[in-house]
């Protein structure tokens, strides 16, 4: 059974489409008008192993808010779509990334419940011209519709563009892990309640 979406996403600020593939290579296509999330996603692609094409079309002549908070929106459908039943998978799944001074955590649990917790601290605004206040506003997209729970804790770090970075590979890292199958659970749900 494949593990895939595909979603469209118009609204009068946006227009997204989005095709994913949990069981892909890391083969990415990116198109939002926003060259350093663009390079962002890329991480989550390669170090999720997870194929993943969007284009997106937004109000940039406002700002990049709208574009990037629907993006996150429609990723979550996306992997709420794609994840399937649940069953024989981790749930669970974590990763530290490095890059050279800067170090992060993420963590998450495919709980079906959306909650996120978000610990980065910049130390600059922005990262050429990306406003970094709009990650936060990505990850509450995609948690609040892929109905997971997401830790996020940027642990060192001086140089922002690196932050970003290792928040990133982290998060696809994470994702991997947990989209991951166990053999052992013999195609049971990981959970107590019978449901997730």
């Amino acid at each position: 059974m494949s593990r895939s979406a595909n979603v469209q996403r118009d609204t009068l600020e946006t227009q997204i489409t989005l095709a994913l593939n949990l069981d892909g290579s890391g083969q990415s296509e990116f198109n939002s008008g926003l060259p350093f999330l663009d390079h962002m996603l890329d991480q989550v692609a390669r170090h999720g192993l997870l194929d993943m094409k969007i284009h997106a079309k937004g109000d940039l002549h406002i700002d990049a808010h709208h574009t990037v908070e629907d993006i996150g929106i429609t990723l979550g459908q996306a992997f709420a779509q794609a994840v399937g039943d649940k069953k024989g998978i981790n749930r669970y799944g974590h990763a530290y990334v490095p890059l050279d001074e800067a170090l992060s955590r993420v963590v998450i649990d495919l709980s079906g419940r959306p909650g996120l917790e978000y610990e980065v601290d910049f130390p600059r605004a922005s990262i050429g011209d990306f406003d970094v206040d709009l990650f936060i506003e990505f990850f509450q997209g995609f948690v609040n519709h892929a109905a997971v729970t997401l830790h996020i804790d940027n642990l060192r770090g001086k140089n922002a563009h690196h932050i970003a970075e290792t928040v990133f590979k982290a998060f696809g890292r994470a994702l991997r892990m947990a989209l991951t199958a166990d053999e052992r659970m013999q195609g049971q749900l990981p959970s107590t309640k019978g449901a997730l």
